[in-house]
């Protein structure tokens, strides 16, 4: 090693220790940086396993509405579920990206809505039994999709 190479590490060794004696690194510090990359994405992941399971969630009860909310972590989907006179229901909702078409799911029936400007859509007279919505959004010329869990009205 050369002169110059030796006094250059001898003086990186003491701004080291001067560094480590005046602003010493916290405690926690290497811990919270393990957690925080731990859990990067893990709300990504999550919707991605509902998406792909597609769990049953039960929004049948006493109420006269019901409002469900669904996310990936970059969508959001706010569904108000009321019933009607006759004994069916009407959905609206409200979606916070700007999407290209709404489809309601039941079974083999499948319904298409488009969004307003400000994101609000609805489906009427729709009957009792499983239903999921799927959301079409083009982000940067790139198509992506949006399906929420399968629930109960």
């Amino acid at each position: 090693m050369s002169t110059q190479n030796r006094e250059d590490a001898e003086l990186f060794a003491r701004l080291r220790s001067l560094w480590r004696d005046v602003d010493p690194v916290p405690a926690s510090l290497v811990d919270r940086m393990i957690a925080a990359v731990a859990t990067e994405g893990l709300s990504e992941e999550y919707a991605l396993l509902t998406l792909v399971d597609q769990p049953l969630g039960a929004v049948r009860g006493d109420a006269d509405a019901l409002t469900l909310q669904f996310s990936d972590g970059t969508t959001s989907i706010l569904l108000h579920v009321t019933r009607t006179a006759g004994g069916g229901h009407r959905i609206d909702g409200w979606v916070d990206t700007a999407a290209a078409a709404i489809e309601l799911r039941q079974g083999e029936r499948v319904r298409r809505v488009s969004p307003n400007d400000a994101g609000r859509f609805a489906f009427d007279d729709v009957p009792a039994g499983f239903a999921s919505v799927r959301l079409t959004t083009v982000v940067g010329g790139e198509e992506r999709i949006l399906s929420t869990p399968q629930f109960e009205l």
